[in-house]
């Protein structure tokens, strides 16, 4: 049986050398109290600037454009190889779980995971520097921390969840 308040939806994650888009297929959860409102279940793969838990508005259904609405504190983190992930997964699943991480994504060559900032970007970049030092074809990237048009400029959004302490 299906559950009405959760669904997947396409997201915009990108445009081709082409111009042809590129969309990701994202699993949403309606909130009940605010129509058109959903917040995403995992982060995603292709799609910049969102993390499990964020909260968005579909602005444009038929070319799956979104709008962000509120942010969860969420960091997502991708992790990029040119052979398959086995070993690092296993190296960095148990160590993004022992403190609040969790694998939402996993693909042969792909993994995301979420964790909240409030573990710091310290901690998170020296447990993946440390881990991948030993893959070098093996890349990360975060998703959600640089502007997605540049992809260099900090966004700066976990200030606000610093001023909370």
């Amino acid at each position: 049986m299906k559950n009405p308040d959760k669904a997947e939806l396409p997201f915009l994650a990108g445009i081709k050398s082409n111009g042809e888009p590129v969309f990701e297929s994202l699993n949403v959860e309606f909130l009940t109290d605010t129509p058109q409102h959903f917040r995403l279940m995992k982060s995603p793969l292709l799609t910049r600037n969102l993390a499990a838990g964020d909260v968005v508005r579909q602005i444009n259904p038929d070319k799956a454009e979104y709008e962000l609405i509120n942010r969860s504190g969420n960091i997502c983190i991708r992790v990029f190889g040119q052979e398959e992930l086995i070993n690092v997964e296993q190296a960095l699943t148990s160590k993004f779980e022992k403190i609040g991480g969790c694998l939402d994504i996993q693909t042969p060559r792909a993994l995301v995971y979420t964790i909240h900032i409030s573990i710091g970007f310290e901690t998170i970049e020296s447990l993946l520097n440390t881990t991948c030092k030993d893959y070098p074809e093996v890349v990360w990237y975060y998703g959600n921390i640089y502007d997605p048009e540049d992809g260099t400029t900090p966004l700066e959004w976990w200030l606000e969840f610093d001023s909370q302490d």
